[in-house]
């Protein structure tokens, strides 16, 4: 295999635990707001009624169902000629879900504070945010080289924008971003 297609493909599959947690909640979110539309001392909300218990409950456990899954496939052997040189486990893909799930957080909580309504975009932010939590999340488990995440922040904006797109033309989105 290429030298440049091993490190896409190596670096898509560490990142997907975290946008499948990302795609999960836009699917099966709804319900109870997070933050309970509850309010910061600004009078803004804390988060907004988009980050819903149900979906972020979602989000993790999907997120880690297919990190379960990656290490399975890993441990099986199918991948044995490819070598990725990482230890993938439930752990790892807990924590790159978590971590993409609590960076989106602390996205739309910035995005209340400086005055963005729900909904409105943040160009490049929106697209980032869940993957700046992933990596940090991930360095507590198993660090990703530096050239994987480089690659996964070039690959994220448009997977991100194209995503978006597609849910927002069959109807799961409002926006199409």
């Amino acid at each position: 295999m290429s030298s440049w297609i091993y490190e896409v493909a190596y670096a898509l599959f560490f990142i997907f635990p975290a946008y499948v947690a990302n795609a999960v909640p836009v699917l099966l979110g709804g319900g109870r707001a997070i933050d309970g539309g509850r309010k910061m001392p600004d009078g803004k909300l804390i988060f907004g009624s988009h980050k819903t218990v149900r979906g972020f409950a979602a989000g993790i456990l999907a997120g880690t169902l297919t990190g379960a899954a990656q290490s399975t496939v890993l441990q099986s052997g199918v991948l044995r000629d490819v070598g990725f040189p990482f230890p993938f486990n439930l752990w790892l893909g807990f924590m790159i879900s978590m971590g993409a799930l609590i960076g989106d957080l602390a996205h739309s909580f910035a995005k209340r504070r400086i005055g963005i309504a729900e909904g409105a975009p943040l160009p490049v932010a929106d697209q980032l945010d869940f993957v700046v939590g992933a990596v940090l999340f991930s360095l507590f488990v198993s660090p990703p080289p530096l050239l994987t995440v480089f690659i996964i922040f070039v690959i994220t904006l448009p997977v991100h924008l194209l995503t978006n797109l597609l849910a927002y033309v069959v109807g799961v989105k409002r926006t199409p971003w």
